[in-house]
């Protein structure tokens, strides 16, 4: 019997990867879908959950399977540990985009709805997939729009100085060079929850994402 080779990632020393005959091909011919990573991304009160609910909604409505990765609801139990600092923030992210990759693999449209502001961080989470496989969404609005939104009053509170490194007030978003589907917005002039949802649900069907 050959002797199993072990080996090392990060801090995990003699760790084994186990294949198992049952694998991705086999979950989405069950689904009749591909595993795919959907990333919302974009400023505070853009409207990434409330796109992210409407893109579920639609889906299941056509019988696809799906799971929303929310960045605060995240917070509350995976990364319940991580600060608002970069090096937290980044880490936040790293974890997302590994449990969103793990999902993607199980044949499940992965819908991951975050500020995700540095392009890098979203960049580590690109290259955990087939790169077909992660549609990176924008939602351009602009930061006078979203802040006069503020649905949870958090820009209110970054103005008065009680949040510190609050994304767009004094810390950076960088948006997307090269992400798959842009969705604008402007004061006046912002599309209904469904009708972006179904701009994504386009992209998907495009792209062959819901057949197997």
């Amino acid at each position: 019997m050959d002797k199993l080779v072990t080996s090392t990632v990060g801090k995990s020393t003699n760790i084994l990867w186990h294949d198992c005959p049952i694998g991705q091909p086999e979950r989405q011919k069950l689904l009749n879908q591909k595993g795919c990573v959907v990333w919302i991304t974009g400023l505070s009160g853009s409207g990434k959950s409330t796109l992210a609910c409407a893109l579920s909604r639609e889906l299941y409505s056509r019988g696809h399977l799906t799971y929303i990765l929310d960045g605060d609801n995240l917070r509350h139990g995976l990364n319940g540990d991580l600060s608002f600092e970069a090096k937290d923030r980044a880490e936040n992210i790293r974890r997302v985009g590994e449990v969103a990759k793990l999902f993607a693999d199980a044949g499940l449209i992965c819908i991951a709805s975050l500020i995700s502001p540095y392009r890098s961080d979203r960049s580590g989470c690109r290259n955990l997939l087939h790169n077909s496989s992660f549609i990176e969404v924008f939602l351009n609005v602009p930061l006078e729009v979203c802040e006069a939104r503020d649905p949870k009053g958090l820009y209110k509170l970054a103005r008065a100085g009680k949040i510190k490194g609050f994304t767009g007030i004094d810390d950076p978003y960088e948006p997307p060079s090269d992400c798959e589907i842009v969705i604008h917005c402007k004061a006046g002039d912002c599309a209904t929850p469904k009708s972006m949802a179904d701009k994504v649900v386009t992209y998907l069907e495009a792209n062959g994402f819901l057949q197997e």
